[in-house]
């Protein structure tokens, strides 16, 4: 059956693709280089004999197109059989201009450009080439494909002339050396990145082709381009500097970039797609099905994932679960820019996943190896090789992107980006996080064993997003925080089952408890196996409804047999859902929290003696002091989403289960009673004036202060006051915590020294003054309105006039009024008397601003 694809590039969670802007190239400009159209380059001329064209001086190459380079100029040969097949354009930086400023910056080797086309004659002797979109498909046999055609025009973004055609007339040559020299968005850097640079003209003296290499399934353009570059006027107010951070554009006027186009033949039939899950964290791509027999549209959702496939003679034994070997495996190159020390774990980072493919039913599936730099004939740029790239950038981070093929999901090659400081990162966190219970992790650069294990873990991550997988944010929740602490458990099991969680390391564990390394780090765990095993391994059926039964009950047997195997992720829609998070780590936020917090304090007081190194000039603490609260705030960020919290589970229809429910009642009052005891009532172990006063000024609001500001302004907010009040509604007052019921427990004890008479510290009047004036807020909010919007429980658009909120915010104003008069009338202490005065005015205007 013969279809219709029209096609948009696929979103990929760590890879952004700028839209593009389709156009027929204008006639030749000299000024800036941009490409000639038919009509200026001799069009009316025809083509010229072959002889004539391809001379004793051409040097030509045979591959996906033939390349014929004469003098200066080179021609693409394309064969009948290749128009209309779909191709895949990858531009990548090969060098860039030193650069910074915006995001994250630029490197050498990053993706600069994707899309597919496909050429295909036109009318007058031409070669049009087409962006094409996959969004709608429709058989070519079927009454509704005439619709689908009619919406789905694909754009000519270009077109050639005929220069001459083939020996036995079954190809055409068209001359593509303007087009590749020139400023062609196709195959050029997107308008994002030109914005970024403030890229204008391009200078056609100072561009040129440096070669072009053409293989079996691919051709390789690289090119060097030159733009004019001004640095922009800076906004009224702003700095005086240049707005660009570019120095060779502020030097210069101009930057010229280095870029390298892959045009990569896609299958002619496309990788058969697995259908997507909510259930099994892989990205997903889709495009919209029409046929006559539809009641409703199709959109067909399907996992994006690698071709693994077993060799023809071992097609059955697979089928039985068996182990066989891939008919092709998947593999990794490093980057020879990456520092010796470190090769041989990014390597171990990617062979670790050889133990999931396993469950899928292939062995020696996936690897890695160092990239053979004698072997001239390999480019990294080449879309054939996926490679770990690594960047010289102070970004601590990496990330694992995608290439693939938007009609099936087929993942064609992928480039990890490694930036040189997520080594920075990794120290951080461990420091942090275990330093109280591995003495390895207590200095400020790290023995190259433990800092090449970090490396592994990374790795490992990484390159899950390259095989597909989500981030799974909620599976460390099916681990009881007990067990963290178990040595033999956590040593053989993991503190997570997936190495895909943001769950970095094991700080629950306590010093007695005398777990070792297996039990700190993360790494690739049940749910990572059978992620694998569902996108690669066999799932019988010949039909999309067959599949989809048959991968539900693998999923709903695999889940009952193992729990640790569930998915559960932020990014996909509910943010309300404690169990995803990010950062957290087993089954009860309260109860890891607080282990947490008594290694800190193990941490803090260690923390000068560690970070101590010759003619450091307090740096070091100040920043690991910083990082240390980063984690304290992490852990009451865990526990407050506990306060109306929304379940979310996804499960089919046959099972008869709730989707959703609530936080239970008791297990959100628990985290309030956390965040009183934890946070809200001053903790004093954080405030160590002594270390203050090396690196922190006493007239700048403190680190401890902006956190309490920021846990309390988010438990009182009217989103979560809502969202609660909702919940009431459906589950009832017996199962959920009710809004008047938060406010009552964080007032009685926010201003528990309304009773005792106690004088307030600075902390807490800060503390109550912020209690005071956002629950005034909610009263006079410019924003209130009379409609409000309900997205997964929470409330959006400002504060609804008919919500029971505001009711509840004025009793409990008026409530606390009252107490605020009482005590200021029993006070002793001057600066506490004026400040329950001064609260008590400001209820009064909040409750009557006349």
């Amino acid at each position: 059956m013969k279809k219709n694809f029209v096609v948009v590039l696929p979103l990929i969670a760590t890879l952004a693709t700028a839209q593009q802007k389709d156009t027929i190239p204008p006639p030749p400009k000299p000024a800036n280089g941009a490409l000639p159209g038919p009509a200026a380059i001799g069009l009316k001329q025809g083509p010229k004999s072959y002889k004539e064209l391809i001379t004793t001086k051409t040097v030509t190459s045979n591959g996906l197109f033939t390349v014929h380079k004469t003098d200066e100029k080179y021609y693409f040969e394309i064969a009948d059989s290749l128009l209309g097949r779909e191709i895949m354009a990858v531009t990548r930086f090969i060098k860039v201009p030193a650069n910074n400023g915006f995001g994250r910056g630029i490197y050498g080797g990053e993706i600069a450009n994707q899309q597919t086309l496909a050429f295909e004659k036109g009318p007058a002797n031409t070669i049009f080439m087409r962006i094409i979109t996959l969004v709608n498909i429709a058989d070519s046999t079927e009454q509704i494909y005439k619709a689908v055609s009619n919406s789905n025009l694909n754009a000519i973004a270009a077109a050639f002339p005929i220069a001459a055609f083939g020996k036995d007339s079954t190809s055409t040559l068209i001359d593509v050396t303007e087009f590749f020299k020139g400023d062609n968005q196709v195959v050029s850097v997107n308008a994002i990145t030109k914005r970024a640079f403030n890229l204008t003209m391009l200078a056609s003296d100072r561009s040129y082709i440096q070669k072009i290499n053409t293989y079996p399934v691919n051709t390789e353009i690289r090119t060097v381009k030159t733009f004019s570059s001004a640095a922009s006027i800076p906004a009224f107010g702003a700095s005086s500097g240049p707005a660009t951070n570019v120095p060779a554009a502020n030097a210069a006027g101009a930057i010229t970039l280095e870029l390298n186009t892959s045009l990569l033949l896609l299958p002619k039939t496309p990788m058969p797609y697995r259908l997507w899950d909510k259930r099994v964290g892989y990205f997903p791509d889709e495009f919209t099905v029409f046929s006559d027999n539809q009641q409703k549209v199709d959109n067909k959702q399907f996992a994006v994932r690698w071709r693994m496939e077993p060799r023809a003679e071992d097609m059955e034994k697979w089928k039985r679960g068996e182990l066989v070997e891939p008919k092709k495996p998947i593999l990794y190159y490093i980057d020879p820019a990456t520092p010796k020390q470190w090769r041989k774990y990014l390597i171990l980072g990617v062979n670790d996943w050889q133990k999931a493919f396993e469950k899928a039913g292939f062995r020696n599936a996936i690897m890695a190896k160092e990239w053979p730099e004698n072997d001239t004939t390999m480019s990294m740029e080449d879309a054939r090789y996926s490679v770990i790239r690594y960047f010289a950038s102070n970004v601590e981070n990496a990330y694992g992107p995608n290439v693939h093929d938007p009609r099936s999901g087929e993942i064609l090659e992928s480039h990890i980006g490694w930036y040189h400081n997520v080594m920075k990162l990794v120290h951080d966190w461990y420091l942090i996080q275990t330093a109280a219970v591995d003495p390895r992790a207590r200095k400020m650069k790290f023995d190259d064993e433990l800092m090449g294990d970090l490396i592994r873990f990374v790795s490992s991550h990484e390159v899950g997003h390259t095989l597909g997988l989500l981030h799974n944010m909620g599976n460390s929740s099916q681990t009881p925080v007990e067990k963290l602490r178990n040595k033999a458990w956590v040593e053989a099991n993991g503190h997570t089952a997936s190495i895909m969680d943001y769950a970095r390391f094991n700080y629950v564990a306590q010093p007695e408890d005398n777990i070792g390394k297996m039990g700190l780090y993360p790494r690739i765990g049940d749910y990572d196996k059978w992620a694998i095993r569902w996108g690669y391994g066999y799932i019988p059926g010949a039909t999309d409804e067959e599949q989809k039964k048959n991968s539900n009950q693998l999923i709903k047997e695999s889940l009952k047999s193992n729990p640790r195997t569930w998915f559960g992720t932020y990014e996909l829609g509910n943010p309300n859902d404690p169990r995803s998070q990010s950062e957290d780590l087993g089954d009860d936020a309260v109860k890891a929290s607080e282990y947490g917090i008594k290694n800190l304090k193990r941490v803090l007081a260690g923390l000068p003696e560690w970070t101590k190194e010759e003619a450091d000039l307090n740096e070091n603490i100040a920043a690991m002091y910083t990082q240390l609260v980063t984690q304290f705030h992490r852990y009451m960020g865990h526990v407050i989403k506990h306060v109306g919290g929304v379940y979310e589970t996804f499960r089919s229809a046959e099972e008869n289960a709730p989707v959703y429910e609530i936080t239970p009642k008791n297990v959100q009052r628990e985290a309030v009673a956390f965040l009183n005891k934890q946070l809200f009532r001053t903790p004093d172990w954080l405030i160590t004036t002594n270390l203050w006063n090396k690196f922190r000024n006493p007239v700048v609001t403190d680190q401890v202060s902006a956190v309490q500001e920021n846990i309390l302004g988010s438990l009182v907010s009217y989103d979560r006051l809502n969202r609660l009040q909702l919940s009431m509604d459906r589950f009832g007052a017996a199962k959920a915590y009710n809004a008047a019921e938060v406010l009552d427990d964080v007032q009685n004890d926010l201003f528990s020294e309304l009773k005792t008479n106690k004088a307030i510290d600075q902390h807490r009047r800060l503390l109550q003054k912020s209690y005071v004036d956002k629950l005034s807020g909610m009263l006079s909010s410019s924003a209130a309105s009379s409609a409000i919007i309900i997205s997964f429980g929470s409330a959006s658009g400002g504060i609804d006039k008919r919500s029971d909120v505001p009711g509840i915010v004025r009793m409990q104003l008026i409530q606390l009024r009252s107490q605020l008069n009482t005590a200021a009338a029993g006070t002793s202490d001057k600066m506490s008397k004026y400040h329950l005065l001064e609260l008590s005015d400001r209820i009064k205007k909040a409750l009557d601003p006349k």
